[in-house]
């Protein structure tokens, strides 16, 4: 009974001896994981590696990207607008809205682009104040953001920058584009010192279709008289024969080929007897000149500039 009674305490001292031993080891296992021996003898932390967390963050901002958005942007947020409080994948998608033809006159109108403050996350559905990145679920809402035109857009190809100059984004890459401080808007870099200067030239309607030019998403060309026009609006002017300016009356293109061709057909072409001497003031439309010619039926040319492009005044 007695060597019984020896045995199982021993076996308990051995069990405790044990136990003891496992948990020195333990302890001293997570001491050595979490710190390391300094040269003067303190204790540092060991930072663990951080490579995966920064990966994990880097995939977070890229989740759904060029994934969301609408015909206008490819974006991962829509916006509240502020003069209707309601909910759009972008100010054009409100404009568009908001101006057709079905929406009452008087209820017509155009988002205030610069004073949008709350959009919607498009992963995690959270309204927030503007901000790039989603506050619940730490996305990116758009690659390209400004913050001053509460611009999203994932499609960063189109190289776009906020001008200061228009208070507004523009695209097509810093470099190629300089602001004219007198028309007030951006030019390519090729009309820096060719393009004639006209006071607010873009900060109008389009002569053809009365869009906005100021704020147009169609490109936009400058003909040579200053004026401003749709690049498609030009060209369906040319389909339809006409080479003058809406505005001003000036040629849009070079037209000496058919002033030569004009010359041969008044010249085959002779006037009756009683009209033969007759003459007539002019104002030619291209160079502004006033000239005293021979009447014709078909045209009377500029004694200034050689252009048939010009208008009777007085008999």
């Amino acid at each position: 009974m007695t060597e019984m009674m020896a045995n199982h305490s021993d076996s308990q001292h051995f069990e405790l001896k044990n136990l003891k031993e496992m948990i020195f080891n333990v302890n001293e296992r997570d001491v050595v994981k979490s710190c390391a021996q300094h040269s003067n003898g303190e204790c540092m932390e060991i930072k663990e590696p951080t490579d995966h967390v920064e990966i994990t963050e880097k995939e977070l901002l890229e989740k759904g990207y060029m994934q969301y958005g609408c015909p206008h942007y490819r974006r991962r947020c829509r916006i509240r607008a502020p003069c209707c409080n309601e909910i759009f994948d972008c100010r054009h998608c409100h404009n568009e809205a908001k101006n057709s033809i079905k929406v009452d006159k008087a209820q017509r109108h155009d988002i205030p682009r610069h004073q949008v403050q709350q959009v919607i996350c498009s992963l995690c559905n959270t309204e927030q104040e503007v901000r790039q990145v989603c506050i619940n679920c730490g996305v990116c809402m758009g690659k390209y953001f400004c913050e001053t035109c509460k611009l999203f857009d994932d499609d960063t190809s189109k190289k776009q920058y906020h001008c200061n100059g228009c208070g507004i984004c523009r695209i097509g890459g810093r470099e190629n584009f300089f602001h004219c401080y007198k028309c007030r808007c951006c030019y390519s870099v090729l009309l820096k010192n060719s393009h004639p200067c006209v006071e607010g030239a873009m900060h109008h309607d389009c002569p053809v279709c009365f869009e906005y030019l100021f704020e147009s998403t169609d490109d936009v060309t400058v003909m040579p008289c200053g004026h401003t026009i749709h690049q498609n609006c030009l060209k369906e002017m040319r389909e339809h024969l006409q080479y003058a300016c809406p505005l001003c009356s000036k040629s849009v293109c070079d037209m000496s080929k058919v002033w030569e061709k004009f010359d041969m057909e008044i010249a085959a072409i002779p006037m009756p007897e009683p009209y033969q001497n007759k003459m007539v003031w002019i104002l030619c439309n291209d160079c502004g000149k006033t000239s005293k010619v021979h009447f014709h039926v078909l045209a009377q040319k500029c004694l200034n500039c050689k252009s048939y492009n010009t208008r009777q005044t007085r008999g």
